[in-house]
């Protein structure tokens, strides 16, 4: 998935990057607000991570700016405010989840996990495509029961191809998957990064639409 922190501490942005690309995912980082609205403008995220109390347009403004812009983006606030109204506003404004600092970071990586499978209808966190069975919690994947290893890129292009399966997914939207703000895509990464993925799980599995993209199909 990519995921998006918009964080004003810069210690618990860069640990939460750690923390979600050691997990599989593409991360960008924003440290208020404005930069965030300024993310999504450019980026299409699965989830994005929200601090309320960030200088220039705090978090709750910036969820009010994306649902007024009808971006169905699931958003989970990050704070410190703790008390029942505190998150009964956090509600109202849009959010899909709420959870208050200081927090257990496996249980903030459940609910990325959780929120991600709710924005692409998934509700269980098993996939089964042909011989391949995916854990998307535990970023397993076997295939005929046999276990196969996987890169971090790898498993971010089977999950984004996973997600849609069956349905073409376009080389931009692959790209938007699969890198972060720390790494500039060149023109031929996407074919790499298939070539690679194909030879780990099969070459049948991922078929080629000449000038749309890539299908993952059982």
């Amino acid at each position: 998935m990519r995921i998006l922190v918009a964080e004003d501490s810069k210690s618990l942005r860069n640990s939460l990057r750690r923390a979600l690309q050691h997990a599989g995912h593409a991360v960008d980082l924003a440290a208020n607000g404005m930069e965030g609205l300024a993310a999504v403008a450019l980026h299409a995220y699965d989830v994005i991570i929200l601090d309320i109390m960030m200088p220039e347009i705090d978090g709750l403004a910036m969820l009010a700016e994306l649902r007024e812009q009808q971006n169905p983006v699931h958003v989970l606030l990050l704070t410190a405010r703790d008390t029942l109204d505190d998150k009964i506003a956090g509600f109202r404004a849009g959010a899909d989840d709420y959870l208050v600092k200081p927090f257990a970071l496996d249980e903030l990586l459940l609910r990325v996990t959780a929120l991600g499978r709710r924005a692409h209808g998934i509700k269980q966190p098993l996939l089964s495509i042909g011989p391949l069975e995916l854990d998307l919690g535990a970023r397993i994947v076997t295939r005929s029961g046999t276990p196969l290893d996987l890169t971090a890129r790898e498993w971010r292009l089977l999950e984004c191809l996973a997600r849609r399966v069956g349905k073409v997914v376009p080389r931009s939207e692959i790209e938007e998957c699969i890198y972060d703000e720390l790494v500039e895509p060149m023109s031929n990464v996407v074919d790499a990064a298939v070539y690679g993925l194909r030879r780990k799980i099969g070459r049948d599995l991922i078929q080629t639409r000449r000038g749309l993209g890539y299908v993952l199909s059982p």
